[in-house]
């Protein structure tokens, strides 16, 4: 009886995937329209640190650099911001403001330490990336259990309430957790999109990534090109620090970057290194953690099937290009060398006669 099993698994499948969009996208049980768009306020929500994060890898990769460093520039960014945030008591508008410049700055001074020292030095820039992820971590481990972080009357690492007036708004009201941090992902997306399409610099930078021996050549400073591009990428990653401590959690903790840094680098891979491409990836990655938490609790479907679904995706990215230098296929557009070869000149065939 094969077709019970094939029923089975249609069944399992089908039910699986109907509660992650219910999870992600809408909910058609909800009795309230709150309640029916709830999980794609949840989704943009999620999708927030993705995009700033993930708007930082795709800078570094079109520079030629693999920034790994997203996480501890997250963290970073986080810890400033959620200092300024809960320490210093100013009125609203300019508090939010200076909260999101302390973010900026953390992640722009983490990610520009890496890009100094690989122009300086001529460090590696994946080993310098995933040092200071570690430092990070343990560095604000550490702070969170001292005075000046740690939350007064409380033994666990946790940092104090950071003040209303340095908080994102509710973009939609109370009833959905979905804030301002989003409209800056989207601006920071815009930024990005011209940085690199349109300007001066962002032209360098993807010279210096395609071939940094000819943009020498030509004039363009690839040093000067890696520290800048380091400290931007460090700023969007800072980004998302801000959106975690000032929109979605409001505290301090040492889990406040999750795994949105390495997951950045999967959104950047998923966007093909465009801004625009980042931020749709960062949506959809945003729609699996949303809805992968309705998927456990309605079906017991496993939520690490997400994980398996995301890894399926960067291989099937990579897939192309590893197949072709396995095959010796040429590229999108290209004859086939070999073909090339058999073909013969003008002056072989006579023709040059």
């Amino acid at each position: 009886r094969p077709t019970d099993l094939l029923s089975a698994a249609w069944t399992a499948a089908s039910q699986a995937y109907a509660a992650l969009f219910q999870g992600a996208v809408f909910n058609f049980e909800g009795r309230a329209f709150a309640r029916m768009i709830n999980p794609l306020m949840q989704t943009l929500t999620v999708a927030t640190p993705l995009v700033c994060a993930g708007l930082g890898v795709t800078l570094a990769f079109r520079a030629g650099l693999f920034n790994i460093g997203a996480q501890g520039q997250i963290i970073i960014g986080a810890t400033l911001a959620a200092w300024v945030g809960f320490s210093w008591h100013l009125p609203a508008g300019l508090h939010l403001l200076l909260v999101v410049i302390a973010g900026l700055a953390g992640g722009a001074i983490w990610g520009g330490l890496v890009g100094l020292l690989k122009a300086r030095a001529g460090a590696h820039g994946v080993i310098l990336t995933i040092m200071l992820n570690y430092i990070a971590i343990y560095l604000v481990g550490y702070l969170l259990t001292t005075p000046g972080f740690q939350r007064p009357g409380s033994s666990n690492p946790i940092s104090p309430q950071l003040d209303e007036t340095a908080l994102y708004p509710r973009l939609f009201g109370d009833a959905f957790r979905l804030h301002w941090g989003f409209v800056v992902a989207v601006l920071a997306t815009v930024f990005a999109w011209w940085l690199l399409i349109r300007s001066t610099i962002g032209f360098e930078l993807r010279a210096v990534g395609a071939n940094p021996t000819a943009a020498r050549t030509a004039g363009i400073s690839v040093t000067k090109g890696y520290v800048v591009v380091m400290v931007i990428a460090g700023a969007l990653a800072g980004l998302a620090g801000v959106a975690q401590v000032a929109g979605t959690e409001r505290v301090l903790t040492s889990g406040v970057a999750a795994s949105f840094g390495f997951v950045a680098i999967t959104v950047a891979l998923l966007g093909r290194s465009t801004p625009w491409g980042t931020f749709a990836a960062g949506l959809l990655f945003g729609a699996f953690r949303a809805g992968g938490v309705t998927m456990q609790t309605n079906t017991g479907t496993s939520i690490d099937i997400v994980l398996v679904v995301q890894s399926l995706i960067v291989l099937f990215i990579a897939a192309p290009p590893l197949v072709r230098a396995i095959f010796r296929l040429p590229e999108p557009g290209q004859a086939h060398p070999a073909r090339a070869g058999r073909k013969k000149s003008p002056a072989a065939t006579g023709g040059a006669a």
